[in-house]
């Protein structure tokens, strides 16, 4: 069992299943929705995912047609990323779990588009992709 929460306390969650593959996404969209370099994502089964806290303070913005980011109002923690076409999964912003993960990231996506500010180093694999408005991540 997975759990995790915003930074001020007032969302929390849990998670019960299978975790896909992390990707660390470079993309602007995410650059901006995290303030940072790149955001850390892994998809999971939307069934076995659940607020055990402040479900009634999530709040989803459609950055693209179709695409939601939800957040914390109060302390502004991005928690996940779902898309109307692909109903049965959500993407976990996993620096917002309380433990450990398990596993480190697969990939980097989106780096035909990352910043000109941060340098890649490791030796995963990097794929460049063109950015697209109904991409899950």
């Amino acid at each position: 069992m997975l759990t995790g929460q915003c930074l001020c306390g007032a969302i929390k969650y849990q998670y019960d299943g299978p975790v896909g593959p992390v990707s660390l996404c470079h993309c602007q969209r995410c650059r901006r929705a995290q303030g940072g370099a790149f955001s850390a994502s892994a998809p999971l089964q939307a069934v076995r995912f659940q607020f055990t806290e402040g479900e009634d303070q999530v709040r989803e913005f459609e950055s693209l047609p179709g695409k939601y980011r939800a957040f914390c109002p109060n302390c502004g923690s991005p928690l996940y990323s779902r898309v109307d076409a692909i109903p049965g999964i959500v993407r976990l912003r996993v620096g917002t779990l309380d433990g450990d993960l398990g596993k480190g990231p697969a990939s980097h996506i989106y780096v035909g588009s990352k910043s000109d500010w941060f340098q890649i180093t490791d030796d995963l694999p990097q794929y460049d992709k063109t950015e697209r408005t109904n991409d899950p991540h």
